[in-house]
């Protein structure tokens, strides 16, 4: 099984995305390995841009119903133009993602016949090493994120007899307070963000040595002559912690006293109790002599290298694990990773897909423990969002639009009018609560997170309105983020109602009616909302054959936009299926060959979506080609995403894909090897998680099924389909099922 990214030169010092990520959930680092000067840059989770502030519009309410009103009678720019007065936040920007700065060290010694360099990151213990010769003795360097110790670590070794003689500091050039040492064995910068009421912050490190001198001096760690040094980085902000000198201080003084091995035992226990659950090996030649940036060269110039696509399923399982865990804030455009102070799109949490999109391979790659910080988030994220549900909406309930941040903000994002008044952030995250007990069937979970599923849809029925055909629509609304001509030529975004928003309904209210029944809490609300879903607008096709994205014919002002949100109903929703419903399902593959026309899927994160929609629809060929596509055009040396410029949301979305490309369940039906391209004749897959609480292990040659197995976590009573053929399955608790096919 692939097990490695590897390169032969250092990562361009001014070229992040050659750099290598690490992380532990909470702490991120992106490493350069270079020889002469290293640099490691550094990230913490909760260091954004200041402190929480209302943003609710106070005009908002006042002015809806005018909203709704210009739009009925078909004046969309007056409407628009009055929800740019009324419905955008006050302020309108919610807070940005930031750098926390970098460890940078410099060499004074190092010979200069520098010779088998090698720089990696290993998937099997997520350690990133730098290994290189100089003057005829090895140099090492390994670097990792422990959970454990809640700390990076960066050792530095050699077998030179002069041993290593570097200086050592950490370094932020904004917003930087105080820098310099703590005392002879820690140093520290500190700082504050967004005023008095912003987020305060310290980084600090402290450092180990076996032979040589270390000293502090001004804001530097000298070290000389030593044969191998520990360093330990850690970082902590006011979100957390009162003191945030005293937090460092207990983190360093407990990992300084722990031993490199010990550490380094540590952390691979933890990492490997979620990284070995899922394996993944597909046959087609062995390029894992190849440095990877050239086997994605080769990728891009038409090349086949299924050993690297097993390698990117790998990675993206690795990204997951060290950006999202428990206690910590969920992933963001970049994951953890940010390398900027003012990042793309504030490198915020964007509700309209990508945030759902990061965490699409969480349930099926079985990685549900990372799947909890989003859950924890949408907690802190409810009295937010009942606040402005009531002060903006007049509405009871739970509302959030197409960002959240730090914060768990819910007020609208600023005035971007495709995407800004769009209001079912929180109803598209709540099914992520419902995915999550559809694979787990754990009650216990589904109560605890009930409220959530109950007060979104409380939201809607007060803010749902009736349109001329009598049925429930959102008013006003936008299909993320696309543009319509209407008849009078002037492109225009704002809607009464939306496919996307009807799907999402429909979605919810069936979860939260399912969610009822299991839980013992049907009662009149619950056919209040069973009712209402009835009155919700059907998936309509148009003209041309495909599914329609508003609720009339338009004329699409971007044939080839990036979003496809009409298709929600086919992925990630199940409103949509070739078994099932296959007029629907002959029509979004109308949309989506419409969409690709016209140059649909130039993002990664919707080149990954349209990959998704292509396993769903059961064809490999397809699903494979966009593949190639999301590896030739949408994938940077590092195999990060490229949006451009880098977002994660493509690498989560990938690796989801693929998994669905082996797998598809509903609660009571598991499909395999439904969308298995020919290119992939052998190969084998452990570990991946059906609906229904079964864990999937496939076997292939040849390009058909060899044999399978399942593993009940529950009883599981449903039935297994492989290319048409149905086998029932009565399973109890813990009970096996095996077949050769």
């Amino acid at each position: 099984m692939e097990s490695k990214l590897w390169y032969k030169q250092p990562a361009n010092l001014r070229s992040w995305n050659e750099a290598l990520p690490i992380g532990n959930g909470r702490l991120g680092a992106m490493v350069f390995g270079g020889t002469m000067i290293e640099r490691i840059q550094l990230n913490e989770d909760s260091l954004w841009s200041g402190g929480f502030r209302k943003r609710q519009n106070p005009y908002a309410k006042a002015n809806l119903g005018q909203i709704r009103t210009l739009l009925r009678e078909g004046k969309v720019s007056e409407a628009e133009d009055l929800s740019r007065y009324a419905l955008t936040g006050t302020p309108e920007y919610q807070r940005t993602y930031q750098n926390l700065g970098d460890l940078q060290i410099r060499f004074q010694n190092m010979p200069d016949d520098m010779y088998d360099y090698e720089r990696s990151l290993c998937l099997n213990d997520a350690v990133a090493s730098t290994t290189f010769m100089a003057g005829g003795f090895p140099y090492r360097r390994e670097v990792f994120a422990s959970a454990p110790a809640d700390v990076i670590v960066v050792k530095l070794s050699t077998d030179n007899p002069e041993g290593l003689s570097f200086d050592a500091r950490l370094v932020r050039p904004r917003l930087c307070e105080n820098t310099g040492i703590i005392d002879e064995s820690s140093v520290y910068v500190n700082g504050i963000n967004g005023g008095e009421d912003g987020i305060s912050f310290h980084m600090m490190m402290t450092a180990a040595i076996e032979g040589g001198d270390m000293e502090a001096t001004g804001s530097y760690f000298v070290f000389r002559n030593v044969q191998s040094a520990v360093l330990y980085v850690t970082a902590s902000t006011s979100y957390r912690s009162k003191n945030t000198l005293e937090a460092c201080q207990n983190i360093l003084s407990k990992a300084k006293v722990k031993p490199y091995e010990k550490h380094l035992a540590e952390h691979l226990t933890d990492y490997k109790a979620l990284e070995s659950r899922v394996s993944l090996c597909i046959g087609g030649g062995d390029n894992s002599e190849l440095p990877t940036d050239e086997r994605l060269s080769r990728i891009k110039e038409g090349y086949e290298d299924a050993g690297l696509v097993a390698l990117y399923f790998r990675y993206g399982r690795y990204l997951l694990i060290s950006c999202s865990r428990k206690g910590t804030l969920p992933a963001n455009l970049q994951g953890i990773w940010c390398g900027d102070f003012l990042p793309p799109w504030d490198s915020k949490f964007t509700i309209n897909i990508n945030t759902q999109m990061n965490y699409w391979p969480a349930e099926i790659c079985n990685l549900a423990e990372c799947h909890v910080s989003l859950f924890e988030h949408l907690h802190r994220m409810h009295s937010n969002g009942t606040e402005v549900a009531r002060d903006m909406y007049g509405a009871r309930g739970f509302v959030a639009h197409h960002n959240t941040d730090l914060w768990a903000d819910c007020a609208p994002q600023d005035t971007y009018i495709p995407s800004t008044y769009w209001v079912m952030g929180a109803a598209w995250l709540c099914l992520h609560v419902w995915e999550h007990y559809e694979y787990s069937l754990d009650t216990d979970f589904l109560d605890k997170h009930f409220y959530l599923l109950k007060d979104v849809c409380i939201f809607f029925e007060d803010h749902l309105i009736e349109n001329t055909k009598g049925e429930l629509v959102v008013s006003p609304t936008s299909s993320p983020e696309n543009t319509y001509i209407p008849p009078e030529g002037k492109p225009v975004v704002l809607c009464e109602g939306c496919a996307m928003d009807s799907q999402i309904l429909w979605e919810l209210f069936t979860a939260f009616e399912k969610a009822c029944h299991i839980l013992g809490e049907y009662d009149d609300f619950a056919k209040k909302i069973a009712s209402m879903r009835i009155k919700l607008p059907p998936i309509s096709i148009g003209k041309d054959g495909s599914i329609m994205e508003w609720l009339d014919e338009k004329i699409e002002a971007e044939l080839g936009h990036r979003h496809i949100s009409h298709l929600f109903a086919l992925f990630p929703g199940g409103s949509i299926s070739p078994e099932h419903t296959p007029e629907l399902a002959k029509a979004a593959e109308q949309t989506l060959r419409n969409r690709l026309a016209h140059g649909g899927g130039h993002t990664g994160w919707s080149r990954a979506w349209i990959i998704n929609f292509w396993a769903k629809l059961g064809d490999a060929d397809e699903a494979y080609d966009h593949l190639m596509l999301l590896l030739r055009h949408s994938t940077l040396p590092n195999l990060f995403d490229d949006h451009p410029p880098f977002q994660i949301d493509g690498n989560f979305g990938g690796t989801a894909a693929i998994a669905h490309m082996l797998l598809e369940s509903s609660t009571n039906t598991v499909y395999l090897l439904k969308s298995l391209p020919k290119q992939w004749r052998n190969g084998y897959v452990s570990g991946l998680r059906a609906k229904g609480g079964l864990t999937v292990n496939i076997n292939w040659q040849n390009g058909k099924l060899k044999n399978v197995r399942l593993v009940a976590s529950m009883a599981y009573r449903g039935k297994l389909i492989y290319n048409g053929v149905s086998i029932g399955l009565d399973l109890k608790e813990g009970e096996e099922f095996y077949a050769e096919i």
